[in-house]
């Protein structure tokens, strides 16, 4: 598993913990994300959720699908739609690396973590494999004897 960078200039929004336990995460890229200002609102104030979501390249450029970010109470008629799709912003050589990658058989791109780094929203995106029931159930096994609460 890749270690992932902590730093003070971080604020995490929301983490999507289940992706760990369904996908087996082969690296991952951080890319920024194209919002509208009520977005940037809701977010700061901690209103999203990536359950379900995930990521794909459409005509050379990647968008980030089922998010949920909620819609902001003080945005009036400026409001944005909750479940929109929202561009990530790639350099063309990355979203091409990554296209070709999830062509591979099997192979996805599911994002982890939505953070705030320097005051702009970033979503951290996971090339993954997808795992079977019986790999989660052996990982489970192997993380409760590693706590030394196996069944003995």
């Amino acid at each position: 598993m890749a270690a992932r960078r902590q730093d003070a200039s971080r604020k995490v929004v929301c983490l999507n913990r289940k992706a760990r336990h369904d996908y087996e995460v082969l690296e991952t890229v951080e890319a920024g994300l194209v919002l509208r200002g009520s977005e940037v609102k809701s977010l700061r104030a901690g209103q999203a959720a990536l359950v379900d979501s995930y990521a794909e390249v459409r005509g050379g450029e990647v968008f980030l699908v089922g998010a949920h970010i909620a819609s902001y109470a003080s945005a009036s008629y400026n409001n944005h739609d909750p479940r929109r799709d929202r561009k990530l912003l790639l350099h063309a050589r990355e979203i091409r690396r990554l296209e070709g990658r999830v062509r591979e058989k099997g192979l996805t791109l599911v994002p982890l973590s939505l953070y705030f780094r320097d005051g702009r929203a970033k979503v951290e995106v996971a090339l993954a494999r997808g795992r079977k029931a019986y790999d989660k159930r052996e990982r489970i096994r192997e993380r409760d004897q590693a706590r030394g609460r196996g069944d003995e």
